[in-house]
């Protein structure tokens, strides 16, 4: 056998090509181009022992710079409990696979109920799934509810202040899908509503999704924008940052049907952006319209608790053909981390993190506009998250503080510069931060 990992033998092989009918496994490539198919040996290192193995990984490591970081823009340096890790990678949960049969996963059931019910409640929301690769595509899957939902409607309106990697993907994802999407200009940082209004008007929009807080990390006051929505016989949808939810308002009291996001901000690690957790929640009666699955609680034959997969009809395991998203698999072991995160901080542990994040972000905004270098760009609310103009040169100030081991703000052009700031960041790190800057 050419392969050991490979379980087919020379008879299985010859067997699947005369039914393909072709008569090798050339022919089978052959549409490749010649050209692009290396032909070389590859370049394959030797075996190594085990304690070479591991010095030669943690020197790789070791060239992973750990920088305290002032950027965000859609990814921030929340802390992470050390207790999450070690109850992460048990075994049973690192390993486990789709919980298609409830006897034998009871207890990967019972965290993603739990996950969903603490979704729940963070965002106001009766229904909740288990759980989508991340913010961007539950964002996109928002759209696809809200069209199936207005059955004779095929445009979608999206704010220009919704995150801009997610605003990409949901504009890839309309495309592609046949959905009308139309932008509602913003103005002064934030949702044009007059315009929203305008283009509600013309009474072919199926739904709109606006942000919380904004790509610039504005608070959007979005007081009776529900009910002009509804008139219109829309549906709203929120994508919201889920760590804030303990001090802003939640999407159900905004007046919105469903509720979107990415859970990163929920104490996970950057990790050069990713793996990460996508959420999508609405209200009961849009159950039927979302897209993963959902576990929902119930007695056994015994009369005891227990958990199992519901809905599966509309799952693509089931039912391809109707399924309603191409999205089957889930982010269960990141919804775990959710769970664990929000089991240890509790609502007052994640109001203290918001209170924290929003002392030193308005600190250092006054910093920045205090030493005359920095000035103002939008006189709106802020929560950990800022926009500022400048008239340096911010391309050689964030070479000069990765040379001290700082991320600084996200360049956003024309002289404005995005700065976030977490409960990870110290009073003494945020007047560093202003020294070098000013330094450079």
């Amino acid at each position: 056998m050419s392969n050991r990992y490979i379980p087919h033998t020379e008879e299985d092989i010859k067997a699947m090509l005369e039914k393909i009918g072709v008569e090798s496994i050339d022919d089978l490539f052959a549409d490749i181009p010649s050209e692009v198919i290396f032909k070389e040996e590859y370049d394959i290192p030797s075996s190594m022992s085990e304690i070479e193995l591991r010095r030669h990984f943690k020197e790789l490591a070791d060239k992973n710079e750990n920088l305290i970081v002032f950027g965000g823009n859609g990814v921030y340096d929340h802390y992470a409990p050390s207790v999450i890790p070690h109850l992460l990678e048990r075994s049973e949960f690192y390993t486990a696979y789709t919980p298609y049969q409830p006897e034998i996963s009871q207890g990967t059931l019972q965290y993603i109920f739990e996950y969903q019910s603490m979704i729940c409640e963070l965002t106001g929301m009766e229904s909740t799934n288990a759980s989508m690769y991340d913010g961007a595509t539950s964002a996109a899957e928002a759209m696809f509810m809200m069209v199936a939902s207005a059955k004779k409607k095929n445009r979608v309106l999206i704010s220009a202040t919704l995150p801009e990697h997610v605003a990409k993907v949901v504009q890839t994802y309309a495309k592609f899908h046949g959905v009308d999407l139309s932008i509602i200009p913003e103005k002064d940082g934030v949702t044009d509503l007059e315009a929203m209004k305008e283009m509600l008007g013309a009474g072919d929009v199926a739904g709109v999704i606006l942000p919380s807080p904004n790509r610039y990390g504005i608070i959007e006051d979005f007081t009776g924008v529900a009910d002009t929505i509804h008139a219109a016989k829309g549906l709203m949808a929120m994508y919201v940052d889920p760590s804030t939810l303990a001090v802003l308002r939640t999407p159900a009291e905004w007046g919105a049907d469903i509720a979107c996001g990415d859970g990163q901000t929920l104490g996970m690690p950057m990790q050069f952006g990713g793996p990460y957790l996508g959420f999508l929640a609405c209200r009961q009666s849009l159950i039927r319209k979302m897209p993963g699955r959902v576990v929902g609680v119930t007695t056994d034959g015994s009369g005891k608790r227990c958990y199992v997969l519901t809905l599966q009809a509309r799952e693509q395991h089931i039912r391809r053909e109707k399924a309603t998203s191409n999205i089957c698999s889930n982010q269960s072991l990141m919804a775990l981390y959710a769970t664990i995160y929000l089991s240890l901080l509790g609502v007052k542990g994640l109001r203290e993190v918001n209170t924290l994040a929003a002392d030193g972000a308005h600190y250092l905004y006054s910093r920045l506009i205090e030493s005359g270098k920095f000035h103002p760009v939008f006189d709106k609310p802020f929560l950990k998250e800022f926009v500022v103009k400048t008239d340096l040169d911010i391309n050689k100030v964030n070479e000069h503080l990765l040379r001290h081991g700082i991320m600084g703000g996200v360049d956003l052009g024309d002289g404005r510069v995005m700065f976030a700031v977490t409960e990870k960041r110290t009073r003494e790190e945020i007047d560093n931060l202003i020294t070098l800057m000013l330094e450079a």
